[in-house]
């Protein structure tokens, strides 16, 4: 009996033609969920100030933050169940519709409703982005495109509050919303007519408790991290409940995903090596980098007399350098096979920055800061991106859609912590170092510090305004040395990384029924652990 691979496993036909357009269209999902992080940033003074709602105010960014984090998994999950294509256009949709929402808004009930609306939209834009270029191009060709999606969040970073400026102080800021149209249209139109839904089962079975107790884990936490420390103290009743019924509601989940059918986050993910160490090393990263990255641009005004709009052009030599080295380890990945190196350097190089950004003083020119911030971009491309390519090479392509979306889950989680936990101590020692140093009358007239403004700042006379700077330096920069510890286990995680070849080709999920008459299943798998491969092959007896 001889055998042929004229049968040859057919393979994803048809990803080629369209790519470019595929890929553009994804892109411009990804662009819209990146971009509505922070476009209302430098808007916010103003829309407060419109809608009478200042006591909310953290709620417009809080909701959009939130309603985004727990869709993730849900978005994820039904994409492998139900196939991405559709659910990439509703997610587009509800997108679109909270936009039109938030630009109608007449007060700030309606304007956070509107930011929730496009956060269970967001959520989606960035989970299915990713897992579809995962779907339509094969792990040793993924690594530059990841590349450029990752400099989507670069660009991102820096275009969205000096585009929220712009509008804010041209045609108002209601045009942030209805920037969002156009380029949603054209993400929807890209994935209508250039993507292809996979044939999926007639009635998919859906977690739906999993989608109640991960919300409201989720919820718990976002608002713990949020309030505490700052509108509440730690010890508050209310924290302390918070935080009994957000532990009460992950172990509930927990317990629920071990018995579902399809749950929206499979334990068994957590039984692979590589997801427990990208997902953590990301988790850690996330909490390092939003931590480090918040509060630069106020602290750039507050020291320098930057404008809003200078001190977000500051953070570019930081979003130049991610983006660059993003682009610059997805295409080597692509050319080399080669990954391993790049999470573990990008750590590393996120360690140096961290410690460097520590030691900056109120003296301490700009250029400085900026060199320094610019290296933690360096390490920073060189590291998320790379991590999720880690994730979702771990796992068949059914499953890959839920472990992208369980990393990115817990990526923001990550965030979200970073976010609160330096925002709370950062707001804490600032207000213990200004009412020990400021004078009584200059306390008096600045409302103990609370009221301050950079232009009020740089108004001051020379011995307040001194006092003020450096109250602002040794309330924040000590805080990267805190963060330090965190980049290191990061860097020490990335170390046991397995690295496992990436499939140089597509290869279709077959189903046991597919497998005609003299053809045979041939199915490979990287020692237990890495991607299976699927083939069918023809098989010609001779007698």
């Amino acid at each position: 009996m001889t055998r042929s691979a004229a049968g040859a496993a057919p393979q994803s036909t048809g990803k080629k033609p369209s790519l470019v357009l595929v890929f553009t269209a994804l892109v411009l999902a990804m662009l819209l969920s990146a971009l509505n992080q922070t476009i209302l940033g430098t808007a916010l003074p103003t829309i407060v100030g419109e809608l009478n709602g200042a006591n909310l105010m953290l709620w417009v960014i809080t909701a959009f933050i939130l309603a985004s984090t727990v869709m993730m998994p849900i978005y994820g999950k039904l994409g492998d169940l139900m196939g991405r294509k559709y659910l990439l256009v509703a997610a587009i949709l509800i997108f679109l519709a909270g936009s039109v929402v938030g630009a109608l808004s007449p007060d700030m009930t309606w304007l956070i409703v509107a930011r929730v609306i496009q956060g269970i939209g967001a959520g989606g834009l960035m989970i299915l982005s990713q897992a579809i270029i995962a779907d339509v191009v094969p792990a040793r060709e993924r690594g530059k495109y990841m590349g450029w999606m990752g400099g989507v969040f670069a660009f991102s970073s820096v275009v969205g509050p000096l585009i929220g400026g712009w509008l804010t102080e041209g045609p108002g800021w209601r045009w942030a919303f209805w920037f969002n149209i156009p380029v949603g249209v054209l993400a929807l139109l890209g994935a209508l007519f250039f993507l292809k839904q996979r044939a999926v089962p007639s009635r998919p079975k859906i977690d739906l408790w999993g989608m109640v107790f991960i919300a409201l884990a989720t919820t718990g936490l976002v608002l713990v991290s949020s309030w505490g420390g700052s509108n509440y103290d730690w010890n508050d009743p209310l924290i302390l409940g918070l935080i009994a019924g957000t532990v009460l509601a992950a172990v509930i989940f927990v317990m629920v995903e071990r018995r579902t059918p399809e749950p929206i986050i499979p334990m068994e993910l957590f039984r692979d090596r590589n997801f427990n160490l990208a997902t953590a090393s990301g988790l850690l990263t996330s909490v390092a980098m939003f931590g480090a990255i918040g509060y630069l641009p106020t602290y750039l005004q507050m020291a320098t007399g930057a404008s809003a709009t200078e001190a977000g052009m500051l953070m570019i030599p930081m979003m130049g350098a991610l983006l660059v080295s993003s682009v610059v380890s997805g295409s080597l990945v692509s050319k080399t096979g080669r990954y391993k190196w790049m999470p573990i350097t990008g750590s590393a190089v996120m360690v140096l920055s961290l410690f460097l950004m520590g030691t900056i003083t109120a003296d301490s020119p700009v250029w400085q800061l900026c060199v320094y911030i610019a290296i933690l971009g360096l390490g920073l491309g060189l590291n998320m991106q790379i991590l999720v390519l880690v994730v979702q090479n771990s796992f068949p392509m059914r499953q890959v859609g839920t472990a992208t979306a369980a990393n990115n889950y817990f990526r923001q989680i990550g965030a979200t912590l970073g976010s609160a936990v330096v925002g709370s101590l950062f707001a804490h020692r600032l207000t213990d170092l200004l009412s020990e140093k400021l004078p009584a009358s200059a306390a008096t007239a600045t409302g103990g510090g609370n009221s301050l403004t950079p232009k009020m700042v740089h108004e001051l006379p020379d011995a307040i305004q001194g006092i003020i700077i450096t109250s602002y330096n040794e309330a924040l920069i000590p805080l990267f040395l805190y963060m330090v510890p965190m980049a290191v286990l990061a860097t020490i995680l990335c170390l046991f990384i397995k690295e496992k070849p990436l499939a140089t080709r597509l290869e279709p999920e077959v189903m046991p029924e597919a497998i005609g008459e003299g053809n045979v299943l041939i199915s490979t798998e990287d020692e237990g652990n890495g991607p299976s491969t699927t083939e069918i092959r023809q098989v010609s007896q001779t007698r």
